[in-house]
């Protein structure tokens, strides 16, 4: 059997992952690593990603994508929507991708594309058809938890009435003031946070968004609409966290539900609730991660808070391993409920 030829875009901890499995899989031939820091234009893809050499060399030039003979671009950069100048780069550049012949797996969003609207749905539909490619978005949540997870569970009921998905996680012992204190905005005061993440709050609302409507379609029933909240906790002394001290009068907490309404009723919740210390928020939701569907019959679970040792080589592995499964599909948008490891769903009753 042909090795499928792979080129990964970005090389940040989920495009290292990546990249590390391709190299090690004997039915894939890695052949090229897309980067944006110009320190990185052609050194060996092995020192990058932190395995022997390769022989070849980091490129940011997408047209040597374009030209080479790779099957599927893994695609991994920070996403646009939060980053950069640009929040619609990472589309422009998939679009790109798609329409010149190369199959692409994302892992910064679009995980059901048709929840973003007509506009969106028609320009990864067009590119995928003038380049005879396929299209697909994954991860771990969204992606995996919130989605595929109910929906395997659904296969063993007779009537489904309602979803609800929970992630609790308490952050008090992570050490990276970068992503705690820059991209999720912890330790910012209100109107700081509400300046400064704004785009990071429309980037969550449309991850969401797009994975409470795909379990809706998945199950059989689209909503009639998706909503969402969030409320701040505000931290009310100094707090010591592994990433730095949350101070007094700062976000300490979010707690975000999105809803999926179907027939005039909230069908499908999903929330996350998110602390910078175990003192926060003690009226909110403590305990494990869990997924509860009603119904007959109702089924219960339940995940620990590190239920899965390393989330960005879970996300990296979930696209990797799509790979055989994408370059196999017919040319088009290939989401989670067209692949085969969600056959066998339920369907969500109005009862």
């Amino acid at each position: 059997m042909k090795a499928i030829r792979v080129f990964q875009w970005a090389s940040g901890t989920v495009g290292r992952h990546a990249a590390k499995a391709v190299l090690e899989r004997p039915d894939m031939d890695f052949v090229g690593l897309h980067v944006t820091n110009p320190e990185k234009v052609g050194q060996d893809v092995g020192m990058l990603v932190g395995s022997k050499n390769t022989g070849i060399a980091a490129t940011n030039d997408v047209e040597l994508i374009l030209r080479s003979d790779a099957d599927v671009v893994v695609h991994a950069p920070l996403p646009s929507m939060v980053y950069g100048d640009d929040p619609l780069r990472d589309l422009d550049d998939i679009c790109r991708l798609l329409a010149g012949g190369m199959n692409v797996i994302t892992v910064v969003g679009y995980l059901y594309p048709k929840a973003h609207g007509p506009e969106v749905l028609k320009r990864l539909t067009d590119a995928c058809a003038r380049g005879s490619s396929s299209f697909h978005s994954t991860g771990l949540n969204p992606g995996w938890m919130g989605d595929l997870v109910p929906l395997f569970m659904s296969g063993l009921m007779r009537r489904l009435d309602h979803v609800h998905v929970l992630e609790i996680s308490n952050f008090e012992h992570y050490p990276s003031p970068e992503i705690m204190f820059g991209s999720m905005g912890f330790g910012a005061t209100p109107k700081e946070f509400a300046a400064k993440n704004q785009r990071r709050s429309e980037w969550l609302n449309s991850l969401f968004r797009e994975s409470v409507w795909m379990v809706a379609d998945g199950l059989g029933r689209a909503p009639d609409r998706v909503d969402s909240t969030m409320e701040m906790a505000i931290a009310e002394t100094d707090l010591q966290t592994a990433a730095g001290v949350v101070k007094a009068g700062t976000v300490a907490g979010q707690h975000w539900t999105w809803t999926g309404v179907i027939a005039g009723k909230p069908r499908i919740v999903h929330e996350t609730v998110w602390r910078m210390h175990s003192s926060v928020a003690p009226d909110w939701a403590h305990g494990r991660h869990r997924i509860t569907l009603k119904g007959e019959p109702g089924m219960h679970l339940e995940f620990d808070a590190n239920y899965v040792t390393d989330g960005l080589q879970a996300t990296a592995m979930h696209a990797v391993n799509a790979i055989p499964l994408v370059c196999a599909a017919d040319a088009g948008i290939r989401t989670l409920l067209d692949l085969p490891w969600t056959t066998g769903r339920g369907s969500l009753s109005l009862g």
